[in-house]
């Protein structure tokens, strides 16, 4: 690399870090005091699975009853749930984990990189565990063999929940693991 582009690239890592700062500032100043303590993180990070849940449960109705008016309507209703409680949800989740699964590798130090690694090694774990349970589920179920018929939108959505899935666990699990901060020292005692 020359230096005029190891300067630009200096400059362009200097103000991303500084950026993160700043919106770690923010999200610390604007994190409700009440996700300072483990309980309220885990009902917002099981509140997370049921979210991903509702994909299955999508997934699971377009399967039973497509093609049907009822499936559309209900596929359009838990859309609708997912897209409004969803999206503050994962927001939620994001500053709780302060970005800890979104991050760069090299913007997080070693405690937030063990943490992250367990994170996603739990998620890796339990997304297997929901592979092994769909294959499963499409055995039983499909026993028509040749002349089965899987209705094109239960595929679409078992893949696209399978999606969420892989790309949500891990924050969830971040959420669920994230310990408690150690608590302030007070500087006036006397030890």
């Amino acid at each position: 690399m020359t230096n005029r582009t190891a300067g630009w690239l200096e400059r362009s890592r200097g103000k991303r870090a500084d950026r993160l700062a700043a919106l770690d500032e923010k999200l610390e100043q604007r994190m409700p005091a009440r996700y300072g303590r483990r309980r309220p993180r885990r009902v917002l990070a099981g509140t997370g699975a049921v979210m991903l849940g509702l994909f299955w449960v999508d997934a699971a109705v377009s399967w039973a009853l497509a093609p049907s008016d009822t499936a559309m309507i209900v596929n359009f209703v838990i859309l609708g749930v997912l897209v409004v409680g969803g999206i503050p949800l994962a927001g939620q989740l994001i500053a709780v984990t302060r970005g800890l699964t979104s991050k760069r590798e090299r913007e997080l130090d070693e405690r937030q990189l063990t943490a992250r690694l367990r994170a996603f090694a739990t998620a890796h774990r339990a997304t297997t565990v929901v592979m092994v349970a769909v294959l499963v589920a499409a055995m039983i179920a499909d026993r028509d063999g040749r002349e089965s018929q899987i209705p094109g939108a239960a595929l679409f959505l078992i893949l696209f929940a399978l999606l969420a899935t892989h790309a949500l666990l891990p924050l969830v699990v971040a959420a669920w693991q994230t310990p408690d901060p150690p608590p302030a020292d007070d500087e006036g005692e006397v030890g």
